[in-house]
């Protein structure tokens, strides 16, 4: 359902989100951080500045920064960013819901659900608590630690 590209989104606005707002992190220096490929995070980086979630400035000492503050920048616009608009998989044409199969009823809903629980986290809420508060299963990864040590992310 959510992709590595908005994982690695994720991640990395994250890694921003905890750094002074001031400072400017090329992507290749963000995806180090990250631990995660230079051209991949470039490719991310330029949907994050497309959507209007990051800021870019060019120059010898440019980078990114979060253009806004972490409560107004809603998971759902993170995933989009990265995946495009949530779409269901039922009838294309917009009908009466009541008029259409069980399955489709069920898509719609379930869409209904997805956009409602990503519109109510946002940024802010991840950066508070990025990494399990007690260690996890050998067998569990945090998807959201990836192979960051702790001492990153805790505060």
């Amino acid at each position: 359902m959510i992709q590595k590209t908005s994982i690695s989104a994720i991640r990395g606005l994250v890694f921003l989100a905890k750094l002074d707002p001031v400072r400017l992190f090329s992507p290749r220096k963000l995806a180090e951080a990250i631990d995660e490929s230079p051209t991949y995070m470039a490719k991310i980086s330029r949907l994050l500045v497309k959507a209007g979630i990051l800021r870019s400035h060019k120059g010898s000492k440019g980078g990114v920064e979060i253009s806004r503050s972490p409560e107004q920048i809603s998971l759902l616009e993170i995933v989009e960013a990265c995946q495009g608009t949530i779409v269901g998989d039922y009838c294309s044409v917009v009908c009466d819901p009541d008029d259409t199969c069980a399955y489709h009823q069920a898509a719609a809903e379930l869409r209904q659900a997805i956009i409602f629980v990503l519109s109510r986290w946002n940024l802010a809420q991840l950066v508070a608590r990025p990494a399990p508060r007690l260690p996890l299963e050998t067998s569990v990864t945090c998807v959201l630690q990836g192979s960051l040590p702790m001492s990153h992310l805790r505060h």
